[in-house]
């Protein structure tokens, strides 16, 4: 394992609506992979950890 490897994240919310019956929040969430430039957007927490993970992995 190289320890000078690095994968660096920026992830942001945003609030996309509010559930009018129940406040239920719904977010957009951007993750940007710092080395390679790259922007995703989710709609879930998970989805954005699973894509990290995965490029954590790759890294």
């Amino acid at each position: 394992m190289d320890h000078h490897q690095i994968a660096s994240f920026v992830v942001r919310f945003q609030l996309a609506a509010v559930d009018k019956e129940t406040g239920r929040k719904q977010w957009r969430i951007k993750v940007t992979h710092v080395q390679e430039e790259r922007e995703t957007l989710f709609e879930s927490i998970a989805e954005a950890m699973e894509f990290m993970q995965e490029m954590a992995n790759e890294a």
